[in-house]
């Protein structure tokens, strides 16, 4: 039975859930494929741990502006750069128990959601030290020179532009393939009826013959989610849109979505962490949420019209950009901006309807088949009884 390693880096939670989409989707293939995910960051010393995971969530949360220098600093550093060679010294100094792990593993294949462990991998292969076949799978809609790791078998991009620039930056054209972004089955089959918009909005306790917006997010610009959520029911009158506020695993947030939804009977459902994340957008008739490339592939993979909001420098950016480009979605820049975007779109069905039809054209729900074809080197559509 082949074995395929899935590493990913847990630095934001995207590299890591395509990796889990990939390892769930593995398991219902025929014939069957053992699928282990290992999160880089479960064994690498505890200092450079708390940098490289740490340190990237404050320094993009409270300065985003020299977030945004290091993002195209380091995007025209060519690959082999001093600085460049450096960091990739730091690297292995610290990731010996990481290489370790993957040895032990013996794999027939790699799947990396995350340029560290590729460059980690990469190296291994120049000194002979494994034969097994590493893929690269980028994790935005937009390319960054750390994703152009040479060596690897294959580079699988999420649409034809990425393709586009990864030949562009000299890979291989023979050895790109565009796939998408992975996401979890569940969000594979929006058309069965467990996924119907009025059956999932019934479910949570909302009317399904009211409009229904998705929050997910708060940020810099556009305040913490408990007071967007507040803003937000003011707008267009009483009653005349329901919320679904997803506060993840802020507890504090969390309590105060709760007291919102005290007092705002029927209008407010308050939700904690979850892993029931694709029944919350398939009653939505519009998403709120930080253009991560995880996420809008989720929303792109049912459909939904999406409202950016506080877009991470760089590829957050680029994210957003690439959906506007296409029509499947809005961007708030500050808190005024998103009260008046939310009451311009859920007032306008035919707006909404003709960016849902946008996002819909432009989702890739099979992407992770797509992926586990290529790297298994099999038709990969069956499902396992």
């Amino acid at each position: 039975m082949t074995k395929l390693l899935i590493l990913s880096v847990s630095a934001g939670n995207g590299h890591v859930r395509a990796a889990q989409a990939l390892a769930a989707t593995a398991q219902t293939l025929v014939p069957p494929c053992t699928a282990v995910h290992i999160d880089a960051m479960a064994h690498v010393a505890g200092g450079f741990r708390k940098v490289y995971t740490d340190w990237y969530i404050q320094l993009v949360n409270r300065a985003p502006e020299l977030w945004s220098y290091l993002h195209q600093r380091t995007d025209s550093t060519p690959h082999h750069a001093p600085s460049q060679r450096l960091r990739r010294g730091i690297e292995r100094l610290s990731t010996g128990a990481l290489l370790k792990e993957i040895h032990r593993e013996k794999p027939d294949a790699v799947v990396c959601t995350h340029f560290l462990p590729a460059e980690l991998l990469m190296r291994e292969r120049n000194r002979g030290r494994i034969d097994y076949p590493v893929w690269l799978q980028i994790t935005d809609y937009d390319l960054h020179n750390m994703w152009l790791v040479p060596g690897m078998a294959g580079y699988l991009a999420a649409t034809e532009e990425v393709a586009f620039r990864l030949r562009a930056r000299g890979i291989p054209e023979d050895r790109i393939h565009v796939t998408g972004i992975p996401v979890m089955p569940a969000f594979s089959e929006p058309g069965v009826p467990a996924l119907a918009r009025n059956a999932c909005a019934a479910e949570l306790g909302l009317d399904p013959s009211r409009p229904v917006l998705l929050m997910a997010s708060g940020g810099a610009g556009v305040g913490d989610l408990a007071s967007m959520v507040e803003r937000v029911l003011g707008l267009g009158g009483e009653g005349n849109f329901q919320v679904i506020a997803v506060a993840g695993r802020n507890v504090e947030a969390h309590g105060k979505l709760e007291a919102l939804a005290r007092r705002y009977p029927g209008r407010v459902v308050a939700i904690g962490f979850t892993n029931e994340m694709h029944r919350m957008m398939a009653a939505a008739d519009l998403v709120v949420t930080k253009p991560g490339g995880l996420t809008v592939s989720e929303c792109l993979a049912l459909g939904k019209p999406m409202l950016l909001i506080s877009p991470i420098p760089g590829q957050e950016e680029h994210n957003a950009g690439f959906l506007m480009e296409e029509g499947a979605a809005w961007l708030a820049y500050d808190a005024i901006g998103l009260d008046y975007k939310v009451a311009r779109l859920m007032a306008d069905p035919a707006k909404l309807a003709n960016m849902a039809a946008r996002s819909r054209a432009l989702g890739k729900p099979q992407a992770a088949r797509a992926v586990l074809q290529h790297v298994l080197g099999t038709p990969a559509t069956g499902t396992a009884a």
